[in-house]
């Protein structure tokens, strides 16, 4: 950011602009990395390879106790999808069979 753009910013959204900047990398998300993951799944679960994800989800949720889904990742290489849930302030993880649906594993609360 330029000298000049910085003064016409007041002090306070610095700050927010610049988390709002290094959000992806702090996430370890970029743009073209999550478009590949999300091609490849799309790819897999049209080949039939993989469940689609709203299937996934369709089983899964209902498990969860009201928690909110955050979002998933899949690890191509093994078929899991991991998905991501808030409860209050409690983070849990869900491992996924991909191919089956089956629930693998969980953590956090």
């Amino acid at each position: 950011m330029t000298s000049a753009m910085t003064d016409m910013l007041p002090r306070s959204a610095l700050p927010a602009l610049t988390a709002l900047l290094l959000a992806p990398a702090t996430l370890g998300i970029f743009p073209a990395e999550a478009r590949r993951d999300q091609d490849a799944a799309y790819q897999a679960a049209r080949a039939g390879a993989i469940r689609p994800l709203p299937d996934i989800l369709a089983r899964v949720n209902p498990r969860m106790d009201g928690a909110d889904f955050l979002g998933s990742e899949l690890d191509p290489d093994s078929r899991i999808y991991r998905l991501k849930y808030l409860r209050g302030s409690a983070v849990m993880w869900v491992d996924v069979d991909a191919r089956t649906g089956m629930v693998l594993g969980r953590s956090g609360r």
